[in-house]
């Protein structure tokens, strides 16, 4: 009489498909319905570069970006695969097992029957497929802007064979995946452009990134938090315009009455008719009072006023100030006497990106294409220097 073994060696024995057939009436009774969208391979690029192959065909085991390891044009197929999966649903808690507070939500571990999952989809669920729970499905939005429905799709990160999917026949049933929420990412364009319908089954104008993205909201606070910090520093370098520059005698270096008269100069420009053309004759020795890292504002001591231009004005009087925009930086000049002198330069700028007058701004997100010699074009995001480098002949 043979010996009485659940273990068989090689392929799958009747024991093993009595198990099998219980467990999945198991996931149809109890299990909830699941959309699955099945990640194909990654999309052509179409290049030369050999860290990045073409495949001719999708491969959903390829990489498209060897040197980042990443894949970024994802191809997902455009029919939806429903399956049966089983998890444990639980509510939003924090986890205090660690240092400091955590807050464990967000992440599923759904299981699945395997057989069921391979003769439905094809092959077992992987990294980079997108699963629909549709009990999750939120038809009371808090925004009332939104008329659809709200649904839940969440991510594949990795697949394993959970312990307790093992028959008394040593043989594995069970599939489990661990889920982690959709983000708006280049990844899923296939899946976050499919046009929302209604629920009428009218096709609407709203694509499933217009619900599920948070992107409006994070620019609008992102401008926020700019426009704030904009108006708390305007401009980078130390604000001196607040300062009152005391006029000082041009010999001995002695401080001026407020009006610009020495009061110990009783006789030589003693002109108590003309205070201020006193004054203007004595403050541009002062102007640059102040001095250290981005002091330059381009403004005129004591609030005097400035005219600016592109070229010096020809009825200019003494004292006169012109702040030439030609110049990178602008070029503060007063005129004193035959000539302009040169006062200061305008190096306190603007901080964010793209709204100073400096030469960082000329290039940063500079989208301009730049012509050489040999009529070769090149834009920004080359190398300056290829744009740049002499032929050979």
């Amino acid at each position: 009489m043979p010996r009485i073994s659940l273990w068989k060696d090689g392929a799958h024995t009747n024991d093993y498909r009595f198990f099998d057939r219980r467990i999945k009436e198991m996931f149809t009774v109890g299990g909830t319905g699941i959309n699955v969208h099945k990640y194909l391979g990654i999309a052509s690029q179409g290049g030369n570069d050999p860290s990045q192959p073409n495949y001719q065909e999708p491969d959903p085991l390829g990489i498209q970006d060897f040197l980042f390891l990443e894949n970024r044009d994802r191809i997902y197929d455009q029919d939806v695969y429903s399956l049966r999966g089983i998890y444990n649903v639980s509510d939003t808690d924090f986890d205090l097992s660690q240092f400091g507070l955590f807050l464990a939500n967000d992440t599923l571990f759904i299981t699945f029957h395997e057989n069921d999952m391979v003769n439905n989809l094809g092959r077992k669920l992987m990294s980079g497929d997108v699963i629909e729970l549709p009990h999750l499905t939120d038809f009371s939005a808090l925004d009332e802007s939104v008329e659809l429905s709200l649904k839940r799709y969440y991510v594949v990160q990795e697949g394993s064979r959970p312990s307790e999917g093992f028959s008394p026949t040593w043989w594995s049933h069970l599939w489990r995946v661990k889920c982690t929420p959709l983000v708006d990412s280049q990844e899923y364009n296939d899946i976050l452009n499919i046009i929302q319908e209604d629920a009428d089954g009218n096709q609407t104008e709203s694509t499933l990134r217009d619900l599920l993205s948070t992107y409006q909201k994070e620019l609008e606070i992102t401008n926020k938090v700019v426009e704030a910090a904009e108006a708390e520093v305007p401009e980078s370098g130390y604000d001196t315009s607040q300062y009152y520059i005391v006029p000082t005698d041009p010999v001995t270096g002695r401080p001026l009455e407020s009006k610009g008269i020495n009061a110990d100069d009783t006789v030589v420009n003693a002109d108590n008719t003309d205070a201020s053309a006193d004054m203007r004759r004595i403050t541009p020795l002062n102007s640059v009072s102040y001095s250290g890292y981005l002091v330059g504002d381009g403004l005129a001591p004591n609030g005097e006023p400035i005219s600016m231009g592109t070229s010096f004005p020809g009825d200019a009087q003494e004292g006169d100030y012109v702040l030439r925009v030609d110049f990178l930086p602008n070029r503060l000049f007063r005129y004193s006497g035959s000539r302009w002198q040169k006062v200061e330069d305008d190096v306190r700028s603007a901080l964010t990106p793209g709204t100073g007058n400096t030469q960082r701004d000329g290039f940063i997100n500079n989208t301009s294409t730049f012509t050489a010699d040999d009529n070769t074009t090149a834009t920004s995001r080359q190398s300056l220097s290829d744009a740049l480098k002499p032929r050979e002949d």
